[in-house]
């Protein structure tokens, strides 16, 4: 049985709008018929709950024993601000929070991070909103590591699309083997299916027979072999 917060968590999306079904293309140029957009979360109360549902899927894969949650510029400011608050405020637990600037300012506080500085020994979790193709985590870790002997323990994203990255893996899968982290998602686009195929909400089937079978023909096509 899925947890009761991964339920919630995928009828808060679709409430949002942040998860939609239909035609698209995305970022990498394959034709999807869905869509997680979490350029949908706007308000403050939206933001407050997102936070929690990442706060709980950090803590059920890594627990709350490292230091600092990381959020790539610039969609990743808001999650780890949101997840930090709410890891202090469900589990008691002081989480620092980090973020790196795109461009470095050349007044004042000259660092290329907000929030936080990273130290020797710190242990560091990622935090990021859907899986991409790992392009980001690419970029991302060197600028952690280079702040010293830090030690990045895994990756945490919304939404794992479950397709293949690069290779004949799943995206989180080739993330996981190249760099050694440990991957975990609020939820898998398996889960979503599982959970709204052929159910009624709010007055609406939002994964009818005919979507799932396209989503089924858009997994033999990309998803992991």
């Amino acid at each position: 049985m899925m947890e009761q917060y991964k339920q919630e968590f995928i009828e808060f999306m679709v409430d949002c709008q942040v998860l939609k079904f239909g035609d698209f293309v995305t970022k990498s140029g394959r034709k999807t018929p869905f869509f997680v957009n979490t350029g949908f979360y706007r308000t403050g109360a939206q933001l407050r709950r997102l936070g929690e549902y990442y706060a709980r899927a950090i803590h059920d894969k890594f627990g709350l024993d490292f230091d600092v949650l990381f959020g790539p510029a610039y969609k990743g400011i808001p999650l780890t601000v949101a997840a930090t608050m709410a890891i202090s405020e469900f589990y008691g637990t002081e989480i620092r929070y980090c973020s790196n600037r795109k461009e470095v300012k050349d007044h004042g506080d000259k660092g290329i991070l907000l929030g936080s500085p990273i130290q020797d020994g710190d242990r560091v979790v990622i935090i990021e909103d859907v899986t991409t193709a790992g392009t980001s985590i690419q970029e991302t870790l060197p600028i952690i590591k280079a702040q010293g002997n830090v030690n990045p323990l895994g990756l945490v994203v919304s939404v794992d699309r479950m397709e293949r990255g690069q290779g004949e893996k799943s995206a989180l899968q080739e993330i996981e083997e190249k760099y050694g982290l440990k991957t975990t998602a609020i939820v898998t686009m398996e889960e979503v299916v599982e959970h709204l195929h052929n159910r009624e909400y709010k007055g609406k089937i939002i994964i009818d027979d005919a979507m799932k079978s396209a989503i089924d023909r858009y997994y033999e096509q990309y998803g992991v072999k």
